[in-house]
């Protein structure tokens, strides 16, 4: 098989347009809300660091499908796609960085130091991240033997409902003319499984037609759609990566709060990696799943060593690529292009001319993906479960809905702080009782899993087995893992104390579940146990 053939360009401006989104994203989190970096750190350091995360990976998938190709001699094999994950670069935003920030501002830190804890907990969150899925590769099957899909997917679709699309789909209503033009493309041609003519990728007429929108109404308006950035020519340098040890070793006691979001997004990562390593085998290439996943750790590995708290991973839609005659080259093209990009500053270029609400109905697409998937991939009778699931991920969004709110009005800064009343005053005024809402917001990944996981094995009539998830659940609360929260001049947060109420209400649970035996006429099999 040849290194490139026509068909890895076709290949390579799905999965190229696909990265440079993700870049643009990350630069919106990055520059913008929450995290308001300085330039330099994100131009500097975060963007080359997280080219190298794409070079590891993406070279050794090119390099593995001419391998297979090789040995069995075939001309078309197709390299895994490979990039950065808008699941983690949402969650590790926002879940991890941008709560750092918080509790730094709130600890006395000026914004300064608070954005450099902000970028450490996101470095050690990707470090993480990649250690699990490294050593995931080599204990994978017990993983998906212990956990049932549903509760490891409820958790997935909640953030890609939430925290992946939400926040854009109120960006398209607030833009409609450009929103609803790009939502259109994406859901005809991606939902629709609709092909355009002369093999031209729909996310290439999606995002050119958002651009040219976008400047239309800037032009004719004076809409705020662009410019979302600044052109800033001193940007424009090489800026090669330097390894970030000290900051990686400074970085480390800070993910011990953040331990309930990075290790379930890492279990999640492995088990989609090895779900996308199967599709490739259905698709006619069988690649080894150790190597191939733990590449895909050893990829994020790089990238939080040399300074990126976004870690990449293997993309789902291998068929789509090979369907497209795609074979390695496009890997390949993919690391160079996405290096020239982040080696050379002119993402603020790009940024500039490419405002995200251009791009926005692809991120939607992936959000709603993400959701529907935990209904496709999990037993049609477990969709209960599913739903269960997503309920703790709701309710994280809405309590970043009430936290936005306050910071737009100003409550819980140092000189309006929140009111020690306000639990009481929500329930008493409005109805609304805001303590469940936090509480549930507090590890909140590990409440859907949970969930999840207890009522499949309910629905399966295996009481004892969902008697055991609550079981773990209750020790969760009584650790402080989840459930945690306090509301004082530093505004609502996660904390680690102890949340005996909800430890105390688990155990309840239990004693319910085991019970059921001796309550009714219903009497669990032995391999139940």
């Amino acid at each position: 098989m040849k290194a490139f053939v026509r068909g890895d360009i076709d290949g390579f401006l799905a999965l190229g347009l696909d990265n440079i989104i993700m870049f643009i994203l990350m630069s919106s989190f990055c520059l913008g809300f929450p995290l308001f970096m300085e330039p330099e750190i994100f131009y500097n350091q975060v963007l080359p660091a997280t080219a190298i995360g794409l070079v590891v990976g993406n070279m050794f998938y090119a390099w593995q499908a001419l391998r297979l190709a090789k040995k069995e001699n075939r001309d078309d094999v197709c390299a895994l796609p490979y990039g950065v994950s808008v699941i983690t670069c949402v969650a590790f935003t926002f879940l991890v960085m941008a709560p750092a920030k918080s509790i730094a501002l709130a600890s006395g830190y000026t914004e300064a130091e608070a954005v450099k804890i902000a970028w450490r907990a996101g470095l050690a969150a990707t470090l993480c991240n990649g250690m699990i899925e490294l050593v995931g590769s080599l204990i994978i099957e017990p993983i998906r033997r212990l956990t049932p899909r549903a509760a490891l997917l409820a958790a997935v679709g909640g953030i890609g409902l939430t925290f992946v699309a939400m926040d854009f789909v109120f960006r398209v209503y607030a833009f409609p003319v450009v929103g609803f033009s790009t939502l259109g493309i994406a859901l005809v041609f991606y939902f629709g499984k609709i092909r355009l003519r002369f093999g031209i990728p729909p996310g290439l007429l999606l995002v050119g037609l958002g651009i040219v929108l976008s400047w239309v109404l800037h032009w004719t308006t004076g809409s705020t759609l662009v410019p979302v950035g600044m052109i800033q020519p001193e940007l424009l340098s090489l800026k090669l990566p330097v390894p970030v040890i000290g900051e990686l070793i400074a970085a480390l006691p800070l993910m011990l709060p953040y331990l309930g979001i990075i290790i379930t997004m890492g279990l999640v990562n492995v088990v989609l990696s090895m779900q996308n390593v199967e599709s490739a085998e259905a698709a006619g290439d069988r690649y080894d799943a150790k190597s191939s996943l733990a590449f895909n750790g050893l990829g994020s590995i790089a990238a939080a060593v040399f300074g990126s708290p976004y870690p990449a991973t293997i993309y789902v839609g291998h068929p789509g690529w090979k369907g497209i005659g795609s074979r390695a080259g496009y890997s390949t093209l993919n690391a160079a292009v996405m290096s020239l990009i982040a080696f050379s500053g002119s993402l603020s270029f790009i940024v500039y001319v490419f405002p995200i609400e251009a791009g926005m109905a692809i991120v939607i697409w992936s959000g709603v993906v993400m959701c529907s998937q935990a209904f496709e991939a999990t037993p049609r009778k477990h969709a209960p479960a599913v739903v269960m699931g997503l309920i703790p991920a709701i309710s994280a969004y809405g309590a970043l809905l009430v936290k936005r709110a306050f910071a737009a009005t100003s409550v819980g800064m140092e000189d309006n702080p929140i009111p020690p009343t306000l639990i009481n005053d929500f329930a008493k005024n409005t109805g609304f009782y805001a303590e469940g809402l936090f509480a549930l917001e507090s590890g909140y990944i590990y409440t859907s899993m949970f969930l999840a996981a207890a009522t499949v094995w309910i629905i399966e009539r295996r009481f004892r087995a969902a008697g055991y998830w609550f079981a773990a659940a209750a020790v969760f609360s009584g650790l402080g893992l989840v459930h945690g929260f306090t509301i004082g001049d530093a505004g609502i947060n996660s904390t680690l104390s102890p949340a005996v109420q909800w430890a105390l209400g688990y155990s309840l649970l239990v004693g319910i579940c085991f019970a059921v035996p001796i309550l009714s006429e219903y009497r669990e099999p032995k391999q139940a146990v």
